[in-house]
């Protein structure tokens, strides 16, 4: 691991660790679902190259919804963010453009979150651009 990787990878778990200090515990369960998931589906292509789903629904309870986005925070974008770091220190190939699609779900089976993942294809980012506005 590089000076740099190891510098991100600092930086991320401080980053998490403030999230789940003003947060609770909820921000760091589910980033760590949300890449379980990743890397359960995780499969070999070929020697060095390893594909991994490209679209990601994070369902959460409605307080826990509540709660993550209470404080103004984009928690979409910073679970994909999150997911992108973990992605590239993994070596893993998106199967196309990234996207994590959070949504609030009153009857998640845990009563927190449910994270699932598949492979989108034809998706162009722009379609992602043009529909948040």
């Amino acid at each position: 691991m590089g000076a740099l990787s190891a510098l991100e990878e600092t930086l991320e778990n401080r980053w998490e660790a403030l999230w789940a200090r003003v947060l609770d515990k909820e921000p760091v369960e589910v980033l760590d679902a949300l890449r379980h998931e990743c890397d359960d589906n995780a499969v070999v292509c070929r020697a060095g190259r390893i594909m991994v789903p490209n679209a990601y629904d994070v369902e959460l309870a409605d307080e826990v919804h509540d709660q993550l986005t209470r404080h103004g925070t984009s928690v979409g974008q910073a679970l994909t963010d999150s997911l992108s770091r973990h992605a590239e220190r993994r070596g893993y190939e998106f199967a196309g453009p990234l996207a994590v699609h959070v949504a609030r779900c009153p009857d998640v089976p845990n009563g927190r979150y449910r994270v699932a993942s598949r492979v989108m294809q034809h998706v162009s980012t722009d379609g992602f651009f043009h529909a948040a506005h």
